[in-house]
């Protein structure tokens, strides 16, 4: 029997990545420079500070101790689990997160703290990373399986290397237009899923 799998984004899809580094930020005395921060995707905008700033943030949170602790997103927990365990769906990580080993080893251990077994492959790219290459290799194994995403242009690489994409709907891509099907937690898209594999 052929395996039922989906390839899926880590922060901003499965975990709560905006919250823990919202956390970090103020237990490191910065607050947001902009009111409604939530529609701001980049860092440097959010926090009124350089663009390098911004990436060196996101970077060196990306490898510090908080991505072993970061909570699920929304309902991702309890789907994730329920998709896995009640309709035996695989799921594979792509995650652009950081090249440090420690950091994606806390990374591979959060996600099994959280969702069991549901995860087999872990793909881990340089903080802030493309995910062209990645996808368009995998597209090669798992042609055809659901991508999910919160960033936009990940949805759309996605789209274009013949997955079946789906973008979690964010502040910051409430105006997207593209091919991706767009959802708003996992409750929706374990209905899409339990259909498509039952088919």
């Amino acid at each position: 029997m052929e395996q039922k799998i989906i390839l899926t984004d880590c922060d901003g899809v499965c975990l709560d990545w905006e919250w823990a580094f919202m956390q970090w930020m103020a237990h490191n005395g910065m607050k947001p420079a902009v009111e409604d921060w939530k529609t701001v995707y980049k860092v440097s905008d959010r926090f009124g500070v350089s663009h390098a700033d911004g990436k060196r943030l996101t970077s060196q949170f990306n490898s510090s101790a908080a991505i072993g602790f970061m909570p699920p997103l929304r309902d991702a927990q309890w789907f994730i689990k329920k998709l896995n365990e009640q309709h035996g769906i695989k799921f594979v990580a792509v995650t652009s997160l950081h090249e440090d080993p420690y950091a994606q080893k806390l990374r591979t251990e959060n996600l099994r703290k959280l969702f069991g077994d549901a995860f087999i492959d872990f793909h881990y790219l340089a903080c802030g990373a493309d995910k062209d290459e990645i996808l368009e290799e995998l597209s090669h194994k798992y042609y055809g399986a659901p991508w999910i995403e919160d960033k936009p242009e990940n949805a759309d690489v996605g789209a274009s290397c013949g997955f079946e994409s789906y973008l979690m709907e964010h502040g910051h891509n409430m105006d997207y237009e593209g091919p991706a099907t767009v959802v708003r937690n996992w409750e929706e898209l374990y209905q899409l899923m339990v259909q498509k594999f039952a088919e």
